[in-house]
Formats: structure tokens, C-alpha cells, sequence
């Protein structure tokens, strides 16, 4: 009989380093008990849009997210089905023609800025997780990240913190800070707080394994 699998959603805003915490998490098990899912491979497609009004997406509001179907898949994961897991093909502001296959796994990790923001996949999660950072810090990330990976200019970045990241993040991010079963400050570098997830994850793979 197939085991419904354990679902730890990871959240925080951007720059937090809720990214580095769930990597983290899923560096300490071996691969075949656990797998990674990002909100951030579920933007809604938008191919059918022509290209001036894909340049519009607020990628900070949680209506850029196709929840609808992360969903789905997240059922299909915990009755043992496997799913085909969408690319997002930034550049053109639209959901890429390739796929990544996904297997079921004993244990989910879920993460992404909204994965608390939406009460059918907190209702889906059995440990909730909000890495809580200063804004101070989180632009800095944001700053060095955009620039290094993404050869964005500096007034570029910060015109869009101030004018859509800072307030999306105000409305629809830090409030669901309250659903969270653990606040984790200092994201990544909170060694302890990641080793405290560690041992729970494994205390309930094990429990699991005797039944």
C-alpha cells in the first residue's frame, strides 16, 4: 500500500534564503526519499498572450502562480503517481515546451514566496516553514543576484523593489507569516533551525517505515 507522502513548505520573500534552507533540508536525505518542488516552475502559461502584455506579469502577485495545477500535481505525488513537472522560459514570459518528469517521493518539499498565501496548499502541508529575513538584508540578495546572474542594471532592480516587490511582499508575503508552524530567522544560515528540521523529517520517515 502506498504511504501518502510528508509536504514541508518552505516560504519567505525573495532574497530571504527560504531557496538555500530547502536545499539544505534536501542535501541532508538521500535521493531517493525526497524531492524538491519550487512554486516558481508553476507561473502561469502565457502563450497565448502576445509579448507587450507578458512584459506586464507582476511575478510578485499571487495571481502569476497557476495554483490550479500545482495542486494537482501534488495530489497525483501523494497517490504515487508520477507528474510532469513545467519549465518557465523567463525570457519570453511564458511556460517552456519541455518538461521535467517527477516521481513520487516519501517526502516533499515545497517552496516558494506564495506556498502560504494559498489555503489549499497550506491545508496540503504537514509542516510549514517561513524563513524571516530583514528587508535590508533581502535587497542586498536581491541586488547582488539580479545583477551577477540576471545582467540587470542597478536601477533596475531597486525601481522594481520599491515599486512592486517591496509592496507585494508588505500584502501577500509577510502576512502569512502566521500560518507557519516554525519561523526560521536568517535563512540558510541558520544552521540550527536546519538541523532541527532535519531530525524531525527523519524521526517521521522512521515512524512511517514501522507501520
Amino acid at each position: 500500500m502506498h504511504k501518502k507522502p510528508i509536504i514541508i513548505g518552505v516560504a519567505g520573500g525573495s532574497g530571504s534564503g527560504k531557496t538555500t534552507v530547502a536545499k539544505e533540508v534536501y542535501r541532508q536525505f538521500p535521493e531517493q526519499s525526497i524531492l524538491m518542488i519550487e512554486q516558481d516552475a508553476y507561473y502561469k502559461d502565457q502563450a497565448h498572450l502576445p509579448m507587450e502584455e507578458r512584459l506586464k506579469t507582476n511575478y510578485d502577485h499571487p495571481l502569476a502562480f497557476d495554483n490550479d495545477l500545482l495542486i494537482r500535481h501534488l495530489q497525483k505525488l501523494s497517490e504515487g503517481k508520477s507528474v510532469e513537472k513545467p519549465v518557465y522560459d523567463y525570457p519570453n514570459h511564458t511556460r517552456a515546451e519541455e518538461v521535467i518528469p517527477v516521481e513520487p517521493r516519501d517526502v516533499i518539499i515545497l517552496e516558494g514566496i506564495m506556498i502560504l498565501e494559498d489555503d489549499r496548499l497550506r491545508d496540503m502541508m504537514d509542516i510549514k516553514l517561513f524563513v524571516d529575513t530583514d528587508s535590508d538584508m533581502r535587497i542586498i540578495r536581491r541586488l547582488l543576484r539580479d545583477i551577477n546572474e540576471r545582467g540587470r542594471t542597478i536601477d533596475s532592480v531597486i525601481d522594481q523593489y520599491t515599486s512592486v516587490v517591496r509592496p507585494m511582499h508588505l500584502q501577500f508575503i509577510e502576512p502569512t507569516k502566521r500560518y507557519a508552524d516554525i519561523i526560521v530567522p536568517e535563512g540558510g544560515h541558520n544552521h540550527v533551525a536546519i538541523d532541527l528540521m532535519v531530525t524531525k523529517i527523519k524521526t517521521i520517515l522512521e515512524s512511517k517505515a514501522m507501520l
